[in-house]
Formats: C-alpha cells, structure tokens, sequence
C-alpha cells in the first residue's frame, strides 16, 4: 500500500519543503534592505552580495522543488544554505539564556530540514516531477 502511495507523498514532501523558502526568498526581495541590515547586524561580510545569494537559493530552489526539476542538485544546494544559515542565524549557545531556547528549537528545526532534504537529493523526486518525465 505505501508503494501506491510513495509519488504523491514524494510531491507532497517537496511541496512541504518549498513552503519553507520560497515564500522567504520572496519575501527578501521585498524587504531587501532589511534582509541586508539583518545579514550585516551578524557580522557577516558583503551582506547584499548575501542577500542575493539567499534570494536566488531559495527562490529558484523552492521553484525546483515544486517542479521536481533538478531536485536531487536543488535539495543539496538547499542543505548547504540552509546548514550554514542555521548555524549564523540561529546560534542558540551565543544568546542570552532568556533566547536560547527559541533559537535552540529553530537550530535544530532547521538541521532537520537538512536531513530531509538529503533523503529528497538521495531518493529523488518522485514519479510526479519533471525529472522523471526527463528520464522516461
């Protein structure tokens, strides 16, 4: 039975996973210059070249994962950003205590979103994408 169900899982998965960036990508190009002021207010260098780099990731990223287009590439692409984003923006043991919590639960959210999105770049898209249209 849950081979019958395992496309539109695999598409109800990838939806689930586009959720979580492309409306954040949309959403920083909207609010550039506070994505900006927020990258730069982390000490990091070059924050437009990084605003951009997050706005192209994760709207072409979270498109890829609804089209099932290049979605193995897409989804690791996806990991690296979003384990290294983590690890800037949601740096739980260097708040305050009264903070740490929050960012605790938003680390290791984040971490697996990581690990969800190797098992896509690992099994693939599913029957229900572009790629398997490619490959029939």
């Amino acid at each position: 039975m849950l081979n019958a169900l395992q496309n539109p899982l695999s598409l109800v998965g990838r939806l689930l996973l586009a959720l979580l960036f492309l409306p954040a990508g949309i959403s920083k190009i909207g609010g550039f210059a506070g994505t900006v002021g927020y990258i730069g207010s982390k000490g990091l260098p070059m924050p437009e070249l990084g605003a951009v780099i997050a706005i192209v990731v994760e709207v072409l990223g979270g498109l890829a994962l609804i089209a099932g287009f290049g979605t193995r590439v897409a989804a690791l692409v996806l990991s690296a950003f979003t384990l290294v984003a983590t690890v800037f923006f949601h740096a739980y043991w260097a708040v305050p205590a009264e903070m740490q919590m929050v960012q605790q639960l938003m680390f290791f959210k984040n971490i697996a979103v990581v690990g969800g999105l190797l098992v896509l770049a690992a099994f693939g898209a599913g029957g229900w994408s572009l790629d398997a249209k490619r490959q029939g």
